[in-house]
């Protein structure tokens, strides 16, 4: 591993400016990057830990009725809150199905946000990469890449964002608080991650210097609850990350879809929001064709980057699947195997 300094500050204002340095990077829990910096792939020359700055710790109920989750609460404390998961099942749900629950006592909500791809070429610093080493090529390409992009991937890269957090998150309108060089700023969590085009190591919108302090949910988030589920498709129903997943979120009222969201992981460089599908739904009633044709729309422009045309027709399954589970109603208990195609309904309590 390369040798770094090491800078411990005391406020969000001695962390941004230590981070806004060339070769610097910040630390929390470290589970992705840390992995990164043994491999190679990631040599930063300064690491800015965070992990004690207060006030990032918290969870939040705000006065206009959003939720205020602070960038250094752990994947597992924020699943296991029981008003939280009862607010936003989907969100506690997809947080569940995430790695081990070793890595999300570990792991923090600002982390996630921001974690790496998965892809075995960029993890491997002998092979080529334009998100590593730009303009130096992708043998994702032409390689072994049944798990990679089918929608928003250019020439330069065809790798996909891992995180499952991120997926029920965009769907909720979520919104990521800032601090940076020039002060507070906010984004919808929409704008946060950026596909390759031709500058795929160019990963998100975030400047140098720029900390995520929390992420928001908006008061409308809560108005689906009562019909909202993750779903995730994976090599082995554990410590695995999504082949394709989806987040379905529901308001009916009087038998009719009153409002849809419908979002998609494991299919792009960024959670992906299917809003052309989420219009085919509103007013209309919860029924298999429905959920067919917003399916279909959710997939209009995918197209496979190599040997991965079966994602296409997995992820709209996925789509029908998770909105007929929310149809149906959200279990009051987390699924044992939580977001899995095989899980019964016995589980965790958050009713």
């Amino acid at each position: 591993m390369k040798p770094f300094d090491y800078v411990r500050p005391a406020t969000v204002a001695e962390a941004v400016a230590a981070a806004a340095q060339p070769g610097a990077t910040y630390l929390a829990a470290g589970t992705n990057l840390l992995d990164l910096m043994k491999g190679g792939v990631s040599r930063p020359d300064r690491l800015v830990d965070v992990t004690h700055l207060e006030g990032l710790d918290g969870i939040e109920h705000l006065a206009d009725g959003s939720l205020r989750i602070g960038a250094l609460v752990s994947n597992a404390d924020l699943a296991h809150d029981a008003g939280f998961a009862r607010s936003y099942p989907a969100v506690a749900e997809a947080l569940l199905s995430g790695a081990s629950a070793q890595l999300r006592n570990a792991a923090t909500v600002g982390g996630n946000l921001l974690q790496r791809t998965r892809c075995a070429y960029f993890y491997d610093t002998a092979s080529r990469c334009n998100k590593r080493e730009a303009g130096s090529g992708c043998d994702a390409r032409d390689g072994e890449n049944r798990a990679h992009a089918v929608l928003g991937w250019s020439e330069s890269c065809i790798a996909t964002h891992p995180s499952d957090f991120c997926v029920p998150l965009v769907a909720l309108d979520a919104i990521i608080e800032i601090e940076g060089r020039n002060g507070r700023r906010e984004i919808g969590l929409d704008e946060l991650h950026r596909l390759p085009g031709d500058t795929p190591q160019r990963e998100s919108a975030l400047e140098p210097g720029d900390l995520i302090t929390a992420v928001r949910l908006p008061p409308a988030a809560r108005d689906f609850a009562a019909h909202a589920r993750y779903l995730k498709v994976r090599e082995r129903t554990s410590y695995a990350f999504a082949v394709v997943s989806a987040a379905a979120a529901l308001q009916i009222e009087n038998g009719k879809i009153k409002e849809a969201r419908i979002a998609l992981g494991g299919v792009a460089a960024k959670p992906w929001r299917a809003r052309t599908a989420e219009d085919v739904l509103k007013g209309v009633a919860p029924t298999a064709d429905a959920f067919q044709e917003a399916a279909w729309r959710a997939l209009t422009d995918a197209k496979p980057s190599g040997d991965n045309a079966f994602k296409i027709e997995l992820a709209r399954r996925i789509v029908v699947r998770a909105l007929t589970l929310a149809a149906a109603g959200t279990p009051a208990r987390l699924p044992a195997l939580p977001a899995s195609p095989f899980a019964s309904t016995s589980g965790a309590i958050h009713a």
